[in-house]
């Protein structure tokens, strides 16, 4: 498994190992290897050790940066090449954008209201977009709800997320603080947990449904 070789390589490296070192005990290549560790900084103990085996430790170092910025550098090109394929989107582009994102996100039944949670703020802009653009909800109707971890900046999470979704705070259920063991990582890689967007009206509901189930139809 990759995220096992993955956390078996960054436990190596944090012990001092070389990345050839790494590669040859977790059986990873050393491009994944260097990849997996890159953000590790080794101790000057350390380095001196690694030195001591006939490398220099600066020389390797330079070598995987240039290794990992031409892989980027890479990938970016594909990525910027697949980019060209998309010029620009339409109302109906955005219709079913939407509808797909509720698709997957979206809440299903409950009190017939349109609700999505997620914590990507990208997504919630689209979302929001095509609340506002295609479902063509009125301001007053948005209502938000922030679940967070315990020991967040409960003011600061709000302004972040009230930017984000441009719905004022005053639109905003309390804030829901998880009182759970959450591992530190989950809570670094969430720093402003999660939002719920609210629009209480089932005709925009149903009309959303309805969308999805076409899609469904033209796809299945």
């Amino acid at each position: 498994m990759k995220i096992e070789e993955k956390n078996k390589a960054i436990t190596l490296r944090r012990d001092g190992l070389s990345i050839n070192q790494i590669a040859t005990k977790t059986g990873a290549s050393k491009a994944s290897v260097s990849l997996w560790v890159r953000d590790i900084e080794l101790s000057e103990q350390q380095k001196e050790r690694l030195s001591k085996r006939g490398r220099s430790i600066k020389s390797i170092e330079k070598r995987r940066k240039n290794r990992l910025y031409n892989e980027d550098k890479k990938r970016r090109e594909k990525i910027d090449k697949a980019k060209g394929d998309i010029n620009n989107l339409s109302s109906r582009d955005l219709k079913i954008i939407g509808s797909m994102l509720y698709w997957g996100e979206g809440g299903k039944g409950g009190n017939w209201s349109a609700r999505l949670s997620n914590s990507d703020p990208d997504l919630i802009r689209v979302i929001m977009r095509f609340f506002r653009e295609i479902c063509n909800v009125p301001e007053k109707k948005f209502r938000a709800h922030i679940h967070t971890f315990e020991g967040a900046n409960v003011r600061r999470t709000e302004i972040y997320w009230s930017k984000i979704s441009r719905i004022p705070k005053k639109q905003f259920y309390k804030t829901y603080i998880k009182r759970s063991s959450a591992s530190l990582q989950k809570r670094k890689t969430l720093p402003y947990g999660t939002i719920e967007i609210y629009v209480h009206d089932t005709n925009v509901f149903l009309a959303i449904k309805g969308w999805m189930e076409k899609i469904k139809e033209l796809l299945i």
